[in-house]
């Protein structure tokens, strides 16, 4: 038997494969999007800018930006009842459109 891995990127074939009309950059729109402290975002990961994407758990959550750092982003989400800070860059960020 040989032992299972289970990596950063383990079963992530579904969640970071990106439709076909999807493929290539998104749109410049996204990446020159100005997040302020305080602004809700959403984690959208874009499979094409790995080394900076955030882990598959935070998929699909709402966060709340807390600063900077470099070019990226400080973001603090919560996983349950417990509170994440998540540092990452504007490809894998949204903002939140949502009321209240």
């Amino acid at each position: 038997m040989v032992k299972r891995t289970h990596g950063y990127r383990y079963k992530t074939r579904k969640l970071l494969r990106k439709k076909p009309r999807e493929k290539g950059l998104s749109g410049l729109s996204r990446l020159l999007y100005e997040y302020k402290v305080g602004d809700k975002v959403i984690i959208d990961i874009d499979s094409t800018f790995i080394s900076t994407a955030p882990h598959r758990r935070y998929q699909g959550k709402v966060g709340t930006v807390v600063g900077m750092r470099g070019r990226a982003y400080v973001i603090e989400t919560f996983l349950g009842d417990k509170k994440k800070i998540i540092i990452t860059t504007p490809e894998h960020l949204k903002p939140y459109q949502g009321g209240s």
